[in-house]
């Protein structure tokens, strides 16, 4: 069996040593499989586990292998995929008591994608209910409880993509998959300190996902590194006649290589300014030696600040009144009381008193902040901030009340389906994870991809990790 430290390496060094027949994907597997049921339920990070299967895409991976048929980086790679993707026969539970037994005779596209490069899937990752959809007020909300951040398990991981960060935080399989509306891919990557790629609108087909918000639903991967977060994205991004919200055939494909850039311009780099009004003590330090670093690294770093508006009320606006016609059968069945957070058992119906004026009119407001921003990248290529102005949070914390503060450049970068990346950039004094997020033009993901490795290549924060006994 592999040694403690295979837990901890990322999908491109595993990636090596599986394709030079070094590793055994079985072997690997086990290995994540047996880590995953000894210390899964301490996180709380799982939904299911699926050794059978599991085993058995391994053994497939390792006959293809040895007979000299490697399809690429993620062949014979263990992950977990957050619990509102569809697997055939398997129970997609999204995360809420309403759908616990709820089964599909068919796999998200995603789940296809990494199928036919040989991923081995080994679980569901735990979720927040409904993907926070109908709101929430505690950590807790969530059918299989609260998600245990592995830096401390009296702290969070964030959500909704909950099980997701802890998975790939406690090194229980390589990587997982993760969903963004509006935050949930990047606060889990900062608060639990691994890497996180909200891909561009449109890259990555929900076919097969959970519909939260349909015009802002995001697919990306959690891993260790920005490179990964690329392999990984290559494999599941394209076109999809079955979600006819993807992007063009030429136009959805994304392939990379670490050559790509070497030949790529230097990034220019907005710092936003006002981003949050405030960091925590714990977040300056570090977020200071960040914006170092991306000074001696990047050029012509400036400061920039966020266009002024209405963007938080428009993007909650577009999401309250998606959600409610999402889970129009749920609401209307009563079902909804069901949920286990106090806020989602209510908010569904307040949410349908919204009326079609107040939507179109967030509509519009999200296309005046759309042609701000281009002009914004006509600029930079990238800007940047704290990933979260916060370390993770107390579990018991009321988030409703005592976690409020102003997110413009998560709305902005959520309505305006804009990619982008957090990767870890330091710790604070009580050893808790701090995250520094790159922010792109729509369509360009090699740019935060890009800007995340360079930041990668001269710190070791995401070869940091948690020490579990």
């Amino acid at each position: 069996m592999p040694g403690e430290e295979i837990y901890h390496l990322s999908v491109t060094e595993l990636a090596k040593r599986l394709e030079s027949k070094k590793l055994s994907p079985v072997d690997l597997t086990h290995a994540y499989l047996d880590r995953s049921q000894r210390l899964g339920a301490r996180f709380n990070a799982y939904a299911h586990l699926m050794p059978e299967t599991a085993i058995e895409q391994a053994k497939a991976a390792e006959k293809e292998i040895q007979g000299g048929h490697y399809r690429g980086p993620l062949h014979g790679i263990p992950y977990a995929a957050k619990d509102l993707l569809a697997v055939k026969g398997l129970p997609t539970t999204w995360g809420a008591k309403p759908y616990a037994k709820q089964v599909f005779d068919y796999n998200a596209t995603v789940i296809e994608h990494l199928n036919r490069v040989g991923a081995v899937m080994i679980g569901k990752a735990a979720m927040i209910e409904l993907a926070g959809g109908m709101g929430y007020r505690f950590a807790s909300a969530s059918l299989q409880g609260e998600a245990k951040n592995p830096w401390d398990t009296t702290r969070w991981t964030c959500g909704s993509s909950s099980g997701s960060g802890a998975i790939v935080a406690a090194g229980l399989a390589a990587f997982a998959i993760g969903t963004e509306t509006w935050g949930s891919i990047i606060c889990p990557s900062a608060f639990c300190g691994v890497s996180g790629l909200r891909p561009t609108y449109g890259r990555v087909s929900r076919y097969g996902a959970m519909a939260l918000a349909p015009s802002m639903d995001k697919i990306g991967p959690m891993a260790r590194s920005a490179e990964d977060c690329a392999r990984i994205f290559a494999a599941i991004a394209g076109h999809d006649p079955k979600d006819r919200g993807t992007v063009p055939i030429d136009k959805g494909a994304f392939t990379y290589s670490p050559s790509m850039e070497l030949h790529s311009r230097p990034l220019r780099v907005g710092w936003i300014t006002n981003a949050w009004k405030s960091l925590a003590p714990g977040i300056a330090k570090p977020i200071e030696a960040a914006t170092r670093i991306l000074k001696k690294y990047f050029s012509g770093v400036r400061d920039v600040a966020l266009p002024i508006g209405p963007w938080e009320e428009a993007g909650s606006i577009i999401v309250a009144v998606e959600c409610a016609a999402s889970f129009r059968s749920l609401i209307r069945s009563g079902r909804v009381s069901e949920l286990t957070d106090p806020l989602g058992q209510i908010a569904g119906y307040v949410n349908e008193q919204y009326t079609a004026a107040d939507y179109l009119q967030a509509l519009k407001v999200r296309e005046i902040v759309q042609k701000k921003m281009d002009s914004l990248f006509d600029t930079f290529d990238v800007i940047a901030a704290a990933a979260q102005p916060v370390p993770a949070t107390p579990l018991t914390l009321n988030l409703e009340t005592d976690l409020t503060f102003p997110d413009p450049l998560g709305a902005i970068g959520n309505i305006c389906g804009l990619p982008a990346m957090s990767v870890p950039c330091g710790l604070t004094e009580k050893n808790l994870p701090v995250g520094l997020q790159f922010v792109g033009r729509a369509g360009d993901d090699f740019a935060v991809i890009q800007a995340g490795r360079t930041f990668q290549l001269h710190t070791d924060w995401h070869k940091r990790h948690p020490k579990i006994h």
